[in-house]
This record gives structure tokens, C-alpha cells and sequence, in this order.
């Protein structure tokens, strides 16, 4: 079966950090640029971050940038999204999404078009 696997969501204090998991199982993540995304109750989701299929290449949004980092680990065929000085605004439903074919930029924009979504996992920041 052909998926995306998010992990590491939580209860975290403004200010903590949490960091994301995105595994993908039955499929190599290389050649697929890589996004996470997050949607709060009554919200659009946006894009939060994306990464390149294999230059590196990052996307930030700016209500993120300074705090999160994207990285990928080809090897391990993951996917992770180190949150830093969480703030109540991440609360949301936190995605990852693959996709062939596109840049960082290109991939944060479009919030509903990928080749693979996760289930998605609850990060909550409250104190």
C-alpha cells in the first residue's frame, strides 16, 4: 500500500517544539518534492513548508520562517518538519503531501494537488 505516515503531533506550551514525521511506505520519496501543510478549525489549509526532490531547495510560509526547518532524509525515506517557539496560531491538523514534478514554492501554493497525502496529526500549542 502506497502511503504517508505523520507522527510526532502533540500538546505542546507556547514556545516549546515539537518536530514532525512524515514516513513514506510502499514508494521512494526520491524525485517527489515534499510539503507540509496544516489546517485549523474554520481555516483554508495553507502550506506551510515544502523541500525540493533532491537540490535541497526550501519553502517557507511567512508566518513560520525563522522557526520551522523542512528536511529530508532520502535514506530513511522521511520527511521531517522541526518546530521551533510554537506559538497558539500553529494550532492545527498537520499534513504531509508528496508530489513529482514541481518546485518548493510551486508546491506550498497549491494546497490540494499532490500525489500523496498523509492522514494528517494534531499538534496543539496551549498552555
Amino acid at each position: 500500500q502506497l502511503q504517508l505516515v505523520e507522527s510526532g503531533g502533540g500538546l505542546v506550551e507556547p514556545g516549546g517544539s515539537l518536530r514532525l514525521t512524515c514516513a513514506a511506505s510502499g514508494f521512494t520519496l526520491r524525485g517527489y518534492a515534499i510539503g507540509w501543510f496544516r489546517q485549523a478549525p474554520g481555516k483554508e489549509r495553507e502550506g506551510v513548508s515544502c523541500i525540493s526532490s533532491s537540490t535541497g531547495t526550501t519553502n517557507y510560509a511567512d508566518s513560520v520562517k525563522g522557526r520551522f526547518t523542512i528536511s529530508r532524509d532520502n535514506a530513511k525515506n522521511t520527511v521531517y518538519l522541526q518546530m521551533n517557539s510554537l506559538k497558539p496560531e500553529d494550532t492545527a491538523v498537520y499534513y504531509c503531501a508528496a508530489r513529482r514534478s514541481t518546485t518548493p514554492q510551486a508546491m506550498c501554493a497549491m494546497t490540494r494537488n499532490a500525489d500523496y497525502w498523509g492522514q494528517g496529526t494534531q499538534v496543539t500549542v496551549s498552555s
